[in-house]
């Protein structure tokens, strides 16, 4: 399946793998690209050394492209610390989020880096393509973790006929039938957070994959968006507090302390048994994901389900 994304990132196929902070490693990027698709690094929450050594270790499991995620909202220090791996690393790309990703496209360029911007509105997709971005993925509040207000569809509405660039669809998207729609919609490609990450190569802790896997769409949440600090996954009885204070007006401040440490927390060692540790992060979409499979799997399960759709859509049509 080949598109302008596959073609400017030199992959098999346009599926990129969602960063998950404290989870999306090296083994599972390397286990993506392998599959043809492409994986990412995420390193919200990790240090300019962890993320070095990951970008090494990655290219000592893989010959192909894979990309490392920064969140641009990390103070100063951190994030000229991340930077400054990266580009010294020379990953395929980067892909980035959390803030105004413009004043570091040029500086990526000149590390021979690809930028892919995650993009949760039309006017922020003008600027970035303005600036020279390399592709967009328009990423719906449907996704999991750090969400934005806009749907995945109402972005694939309202994007694609104002920008040239290359986009990709996130937010919802599990499997061949969300990527078909998404490319009938403008998108040249999907990435998928949810799904990757109930696969075999992922490294989370048991109960979280357990968890999706037990969860039926009627569970999702979102907490934090009266406050523009969304976040979305699972119901539980710290989304259930947490909502409790935001609603009864507890200080940003002291939910954003509330939230510190918990992704790393759940990620390791599960809910914990009063289900306090924090948010099993994870997309709107629960109900397709049935199964526990590699990677190779999910890549070509996805890529198959969607040409043979794309391939057959005029049948959907009457004369």
């Amino acid at each position: 399946m080949k598109t302008r994304v596959t073609d400017i990132l030199e992959i098999q196929y346009p599926i990129l793998q969602g960063a998950m902070a404290w989870i999306s490693e090296c083994r599972l990027a390397a286990a993506v690209s392998n599959a043809g698709g492409a994986g990412i690094i995420a390193t919200g929450g990790r240090s300019g050394e962890w993320t070095r050594e990951q970008i090494r270790e990655a290219k000592r499991l893989t010959n192909q492209p894979f990309g490392v995620n920064l969140g641009l909202a990390l103070p100063k220090e951190e994030l000229e610390e991340i930077l400054n791996a990266i580009c010294q690393e020379k990953p395929a790309f980067v892909t980035v989020g959390a803030g105004d990703p413009i004043p570091f496209i040029e500086r990526f360029h000149q590390a021979g880096i690809r930028v892919v911007g995650i993009i949760p509105n039309a006017r922020l997709a003008r600027k970035v393509e303005a600036a020279g971005i390399d592709l967009i993925v328009l990423e719906g509040t449907e996704s999991g973790g750090r969400i934005g207000r806009l749907t995945t569809m109402a972005l694939l509405e309202n994007v694609p006929p104002e920008v040239k660039v290359p986009l990709l669809a996130a937010g919802g998207i599990v499997d061949g039938r969300g990527m078909a729609a998404a490319m009938l919609m403008g998108a040249e490609g999907v990435q998928m957070g949810t799904r990757f990450l109930v696969s075999q190569e992922c490294q989370v802790h048991p109960q979280y994959k357990e968890e999706i896997l037990k969860a039926s769409d009627e569970q999702s949440v979102s907490i934090g968006l009266s406050r523009n600090k969304g976040l979305r996954g699972l119901r539980s009885p710290f989304t259930d507090l947490y909502t409790e204070r935001e609603n009864r007006g507890v200080s940003t401040e002291e939910l954003s302390r509330m939230v510190a440490g918990a992704s790393r927390r759940v990620a390791e060692e599960g809910l914990g048994p009063d289900g306090m540790n924090g948010l099993i992060q994870c997309g709107q979409a629960l109900n397709p994901v049935q199964d526990v499979l590699s990677v190779r799997e999910i890549v070509e399960n996805t890529v198959a389900e969607a040409s043979e759709l794309l391939k057959n859509a005029w049948k959907l049509v009457r004369d």
